[in-house]
């Protein structure tokens, strides 16, 4: 499969390009406003403020669709990597027409009509594609001119990723050289041995104080009131009456109990709606001869779903569905299942997927409960639904009224019925739970509006149902503690500092030693055999020592600094070669080098052509 998708490199990119076109093209020509909201220029051609937030939005439908968390997208990061990725589909874009590549008009026929999603009994339907372009509200016309452009920018793309050369002498050291395993042993020189001999002076102490003055800037900080409008408050002011209660009970017993579920498996011959009549009776037809065989043989009716069903998610579990209750299928299927007795075999049964043969294999019957044994979940779902009914009225005037009455809170306040909550010292990245971390409050909070004029923020969601407004009440700009006030602080930071040049120094001096052949006292630690990939859980800049050490003679020695402001020092005892690759291997591994070659020379060129293009990004 692999291979494939590295031979069908341009293809498998389109389909993907395709599964987004939905939310691509929508709206696609808003993007041809001549305001001046842009958010970048490439090369005199502006993107605009509503292209990349459509942008955005396409990534977290794709995130929505792949099961990620949209959110994670909500941060300035994530966005400029996706304005980073527009920039550079304008430079391909442009860098295609610069070298005079063209898409003639029968590649992209052959290529659309190759789509499946246009076609109808394995024929291009113009009939589709108009329907399916229009349901997207795009024209055939916008639509083929954007698969024109990217069939362009993939050609420009194809001819670094498709060229790529690896010699096979060279696919064989370097596989030669992954495999290579070293025995070695360790020890770890770390700063903390040397803690308590270093005695810094006051003139070190300046030193570090004047060198490292940013760590000790003191942040812009506020402090803040603000009022917190929430659901969940909301309910726990809600009283409710027993009859209340007992009559929502009643009105949603099902919900309370566990309702019946059902454990069926099915085998789907699958057929479209919009199939003609005799594929349809074509497909029912062979759902009664599979019928015809597990009636006179119910044992294959597991085997025969493997081999015939077209639903693939069930048919590798011999057909079944796992139990479900009402309202989890479609209802054809589900009034079928819930008619029929324990192992009863029904079909063909109809559906918007097709025919399907079903089996009931398990029932759990429903349990019911009594009012006394739910009456606190009861009360506590009709507290919220009402409190949802309130909060969904309140929501629109508590944000009209902090705005109309900019200047405080108290109005507010009053006329929802909250108190006002009061902050200690917050900055800009760093706010108290459970409300005040939020960025985009934080944005507000600290926003000229908010500081100078001292007017309340916009209302926030800060978690669903959950809304947030505040005041700026004190400000502090940032400040620089004084050496005095961070003496102490200052101190261990030079301590640490000391004691880490003392750990690395006292480790080089040691190894100078060893590679002289000279004897020292080292405590080393068990022996083990890394390799470059299986590297122990070693780090990467002592495992680059441990195969960067001479092996004309063993034992050899070799150290590194580490990541705990230390020095590693390394003992190779002994070298063993890999034995010799298989032809296949050799060219597996030769392929995936060519990959990653060839991804470097494409970036490469990103990066020249970027480069070379006059770009300009407002931040």
């Amino acid at each position: 499969m692999f291979d494939f998708v590295h031979r069908k490199k341009g293809v498998v990119q389109f389909i993907l390009v395709l599964a987004t076109l939905p939310f691509l093209f929508w709206g696609v020509e808003s993007y041809r406003s001549d305001g001046e909201d842009h958010i970048a220029i490439v090369a005199g051609e502006k993107i605009l403020r509503q292209e990349l937030d459509q942008a955005m939005r396409n990534q977290q439908e794709i995130m929505r669709g792949a099961g990620e968390d949209p959110s994670m997208l909500d941060n300035p990061e994530e966005r400029a990597s996706v304005l980073k990725r527009l920039i550079q589909n304008r430079l391909l874009k442009r860098e295609a027409a610069r070298i005079g590549l063209t898409v003639l008009d029968p590649q992209l026929v052959d290529l659309i009509q190759g789509i499946g999603a246009f076609q109808q009994d394995g024929a291009f339907s113009k009939k589709s594609y108009e329907e399916l372009l229009r349901d997207q509200g795009m024209t055939p016309l916008v639509f083929e001119e954007r698969v024109r452009q990217e069939m362009l920018q993939q050609q420009l793309i194809d001819a670094y990723t498709r060229n790529g050369f690896v010699p096979d002498t060279v696919a064989e050291r370097v596989l030669s050289l992954s495999e290579e395993k070293r025995e070695v042993s360790m020890i770890r020189i770390q700063p903390e041995q040397f803690l308590a001999q270093m005695r810094p002076n006051d003139a070190a102490i300046k030193s570090y104080y004047d060198l490292h003055q940013t760590e000790f800037q003191v942040p812009e900080q506020v402090r803040v009131e603000y009022l917190v409008l929430s659901l969940d408050e909301l309910a726990k002011q809600i009283r409710v009456e027993a009859d209340e209660t007992r009559k929502y009970f009643e009105e949603h017993k099902d919900g309370f109990g566990r309702p019946e579920e059902r454990q069926a498996s099915h085998i789907l011959i699958s057929v479209a709606t919009t199939a003609s009549d005799a594929e349809k009776a074509a497909a029912r037809a062979k759902a009664e001869q599979l019928l015809a065989q597990i009636k006179q043989t119910p044992k294959i009716f597991a085997d025969l779903a493997r081999q015939q069903s077209q639903d693939p998610g069930s048919a590798v579990k011999g057909g079944d569905l796992g139990f479900f209750g009402r309202g989890m299928m479609v209802k054809s299927f589900e009034d079928a299942v819930f008619q029929m007795k324990l192992e009863e075999v029904r079909g063909p049964i109809q559906t918007d997927f097709g025919f399907h043969i079903i089996k009931l294999s398990a029932i759990k019957l429903g349990v019911a409960v009594n009012f006394d044994d739910v009456k606190h979940q009861a009360e506590q779902e009709l507290k919220k639904q009402k409190a949802e009914k309130a909060f969904g009225e309140m929501a629109e005037g508590f944000g009209n009224s902090v705005y109309e009455q900019s200047d405080s809170l108290q109005p507010a306040a009053e006329k929802f019925k909250l108190s006002v909550r009061q902050s200690d010292w917050i900055s800009r990245k760093a706010g108290e739970l459970p409300f005040l971390t939020n960025g985009k409050l934080l944005q507000a909070i600290f926003s000229e509006d908010a500081i100078k004029n001292k007017r309340n923020t916009e209302v926030v969601e800060v978690t669903p149902n959950t809304l947030v407004v505040a005041r700026v009440l004190n400000h502090r700009p940032s400040s620089l503690r004084s050496m005095a006030a961070a003496k102490d602080e200052i101190t261990m930071q030079v301590i640490r500092q000391q004691a880490a040049e003392a750990a690395v120094k006292d480790g080089r001096e040691k190894l100078e030693r060893l590679q002289k052949g000279e004897s020292v006292m080292v405590a080393w630690g068990p022996t083990q055999q890394v390799s470059r990939q299986q590297s122990q859980g070693i780090e990467n800049k002592t495992l680059r020592a441990i195969f960067k050490a001479g092996s004309n003679a063993l034992p050899s020695y070799s150290g590194e600094t580490n990541t705990q402001d230390g020095f590693t020092l390394i003992r190779i005892s002994l070298i063993t070669e890999p034995a010799s690759a298989d032809e296949f291997k050799r060219k597996a591994f030769g392929r995936q080098l060519q990959q990653l070659l060839t991804q470097e020379e494409l970036s490469a060129a990103l990066a020249g052509i970027r480069q070379r293009s006059d770009v300009t990004i407002k931040q």
